[in-house]
């Protein structure tokens, strides 16, 4: 696998995604919405009946910010979804299938290029809501609740790889049919296994602390590499060229 191959479909495929403004407007907003909205929730619910109690503001906290563990999930759902079978449809796929370029080079950038707009979404989205909740519960909890050990987990190791796996299933998807909105379905269904964690958390059946979270990015992380090895398996880029006309 040659990383240097594997950056330059990257770039390219990160240019086509800047030129395509409904979808980057659509990377960011999610995360920027919901970094505004929470705080902005529960300070109007501050100033109704005494609001949240302090004493269970932080399992509030805690749970809204496992959303941006559900985030990562669904935002890059597009970029990769289109990323094979949209190009096939432009007319735009079989010049680089017709390279040299090993299957696993072409996965891994397609896969970079909807990382990394989706990952700094992610991040500048938990940016604006830790500081606007900081704000809006200090006075009440007397200290700032944010940043902590449970965050630090779910930007720095579960947000990546809940975001490759949405990618890896994804970009699977478009491999295997022909149609942009089909691709985009099956991709999306990756968020909902962590809407189920976010349910058992919220009603107490697991419990989404440190602890937790490190819990599921460990079984994440050998899910994300078999998944990458099941995608470069089933990549068949004769299939492609000849079956999709």
């Amino acid at each position: 696998m040659s990383l240097r191959h594997a950056w330059i479909i990257a770039k390219k495929d990160l240019k086509s995604i800047l030129r395509r403004k409904v979808v980057l407007y659509t990377t960011v907003a999610l995360p920027l919405i919901i970094g505004v909205l929470l705080p902005v929730v529960v300070e109007f619910a501050g100033r109704r009946s005494g609001g949240i109690p302090a004493a269970a503001l932080p399992q509030y906290l805690g749970a809204f910010a496992f959303l941006f563990v559900i985030i990562p999930a669904i935002v890059p759902t597009p970029i990769a979804s289109y990323s094979i079978v949209g190009e096939k449809v432009e007319k735009s796929l079989e010049p680089l299938l017709a390279t040299p370029v090993a299957d696993g080079d072409i996965l891994l950038g397609k896969s970079i290029a909807a990382f990394l707009p989706a990952m700094l979404a992610t991040f500048a989205g938990a940016g604006v809501f830790m500081t606007l909740m900081d704000l809006v519960t200090a006075d009440k909890l007397g200290y700032l609740y944010f940043p902590n050990w449970s965050m630090g987990v779910i930007l720095l190791i579960l947000a990546p790889l809940v975001a490759l796996l949405s990618i890896e299933v994804s970009v699977l998807s478009s491999s295997r049919v022909n149609d942009v909105r089909a691709a985009s379905q099956l991709g999306g269904l990756a968020f909902i296994p962590f809407i189920a964690i976010y349910v058992a958390g919220e009603i107490g059946v697991i419990t989404l602390d440190t602890n937790g979270l490190l819990t599921i990015a460990a079984v994440m992380a050998p899910l994300d590499l078999v998944l990458f090895f099941v995608s470069k398996a089933t990549f068949q880029r004769d299939q492609i060229l000849t079956r999709w006309k």
